[in-house]
């Protein structure tokens, strides 16, 4: 039986949602301070995820538990490709340079989703999604300081790796596509998240941290990234999103930018000026002409998510 719910609380969902993935960088640069890596954070966030997910489908919705064996292989894939990778160029990205600038880059996802789109699937590059891909450029060229002094802060690997989290971040929906039809879209992210875990953990070593695990405030901040910026944020976001059109919904997740960038410059004291407020803008406007055409074509479809 399918409860009702009203469209302001779903909104509400979505925002509260996106603005706990918006949070992700927060306790991953408080676990860099204790002396964990980027492999680490993830090999950490995917495990912990993973076990607590698990719990609870295995206690209220064990039926979404059921796969079949042919599509493991897809799920490795999805789950090393575009979710573990993803999150280590993301988080390698915050470490090297800042949030602020590490979330910029995620952002370039869309202009990866339609170049891949157009080329593989065939899809129409209309005229709007031509002005967002450019708007989503030079927003990331005014962020990362290539304009308009053209002398960037950031080094090439730091740009490959901002590029390379965002790449990998619209793939989520690609990859996913091969399995969604499939299954629930809680089965597709625990069996991504858990494949996913299956390649970090043994490739990171953490156990060798051993001592670092002993400090309460470690489990404290743990407890942060799995319940708030990866569970909780994916729960409500699809909650929120069963009852809103995808369209809105895609709008509304652009509170996730706003509060890491936020984060990065109140608490974190990343240094963003003039120009760069504008190419956050630009990427901004970005999202809305991407999502306008799926409105009035009525065909957009719900958009599964990576956790940030």
């Amino acid at each position: 039986m399918r409860l009702s719910m009203k469209p302001s609380i779903a909104y509400g969902f979505i925002i509260i949602g996106a603005a706990f993935w918006g949070s992700t960088g927060l306790f991953v640069t408080y676990l860099y301070r204790f002396g964990f890596t980027p492999w680490e954070v993830v090999a950490i966030r995917l495990a912990m995820s993973s076990i607590v997910l698990f719990g609870l489908m295995i206690t209220m919705a064990k039926k979404y538990l059921r796969i079949k064996w042919r599509h493991i292989p897809y799920f490795f894939v999805l789950g090393i490709i575009s979710i573990a990778l993803f999150n280590w160029c993301y988080f390698e990205v915050i470490d090297r340079a800042s949030l602020s600038i590490a979330v910029i880059f995620v952002y370039t996802s869309p202009v990866f989703a339609a170049i891949i789109a157009f080329i593989f699937f065939k899809e129409e590059m209309s005229w709007k999604k031509g002005i967002a891909i450019l708007f989503t450029i030079f927003g990331c060229a005014l962020v990362i300081g290539y304009f308009p002094g053209g002398n960037t802060g950031l080094d090439f690997l730091t740009i490959v790796l901002g590029l390379a989290a965002g790449l990998f971040c619209s793939l989520f929906s690609v990859i996913g596509k091969l399995v969604s039809r499939y299954y629930h879209p809680l089965t597709v992210t625990f069996y991504a998240m858990l494949c996913g875990s299956l390649f970090m953990v043994p490739t990171s070593s953490i156990w060798k941290k051993g001592q670092l695990f002993a400090i309460p405030d470690v489990w404290g901040i743990i407890a942060g990234i799995t319940l708030i910026s990866t569970i909780a944020a994916y729960l409500l976001y699809t909650m929120g999103l069963t009852y809103v059109e995808s369209s809105k919904a895609a709008i509304l997740s652009s509170v996730e930018l706003v509060v890491s960038v936020l984060i990065g410059v109140t608490i974190f004291k990343d240094a963003v000026d003039y120009w760069q407020w504008i190419g956050f803008l630009f990427v901004f406007c970005s999202l809305f002409l991407t999502v306008f055409p799926a409105r009035k074509s009525n065909h957009a479809k719900k958009r599964i998510e990576p956790s940030n």
